[in-house]
């Protein structure tokens, strides 16, 4: 039983996981785990840690790779609940990973912010706008393509690209936002002072 309110030496889990001390070394820096270390600089673990490398002891005993459990690992979708049962959204065992599923759900959520947040962009008539929105969309359509024939361990990568793709897209949308506001702003005052003028 481990102890919530103890701190362990790098010892001390190499006994509780049965992994040697050396392969705990490797592992914090292969799944860039936040190990740490007291006054004198020496490891110290408390029972996050043990935690997560039991977890990841138990994600290379059901056929996980080192790449794969990182990925995990850094997933915002993982669930751990109290009794160690996963939920993995983006990763599930083969025999049930419905590729044409989960190709579509993406497809449907790229769509979404496609007109919800760009299409208004389109709408206001800016070219280069516009050239965004092709790019984006030719290049959705490729990673479909791509999506449906690639292995798991591929998949969830692609996966984990397209919501970088996602984030980097809505904070091109949002700067596009601003400076479309900055623009219609510097015509209002434009206006203003043609108007002043004349009068």
């Amino acid at each position: 039983m481990i102890d919530m309110q103890r701190q362990y030496t790098i010892s001390e889990v190499s006994e509780l996981t049965d992994y040697p001390p050396h392969v705990l070394r490797y592992y914090e820096k292969e799944f860039e785990l936040d190990i740490p270390r007291n006054e004198s600089n020496h490891r110290y673990y408390t029972y996050k840690e043990i935690e997560l490398i039991q977890y990841i002891k138990s994600l290379q005993n059901k056929g996980f790779s080192n790449k794969q459990i990182k990925l995990i690992i850094k997933s915002p979708e993982l669930i751990v609940d109290d009794n160690e049962e996963t939920a993995i959204t983006t990763i599930m065992p083969m025999e049930k990973l419905d590729i044409n599923h989960l190709s579509q759900e993406i497809s449907d959520n790229l769509h979404n912010i496609l007109n919800e947040e760009l299409k208004p962009l389109i709408d206001s008539k800016y070219n280069s706008n516009e050239q965004i929105i092709l790019e984006l969309k030719e290049e959705i359509e490729n990673l479909r393509k791509e999506i449906s024939s690639k292995e798991r361990d591929v998949l969830i990568c692609e996966n984990a690209k397209l919501k970088m793709k996602i984030k980097e897209k809505s904070y091109e949308t949002a700067e596009l936002r601003e400076e479309l506001k900055r623009k219609e702003n510097a015509n209002k005052g434009f206006f203003k002072k043609l108007f002043k003028s004349k009068n």
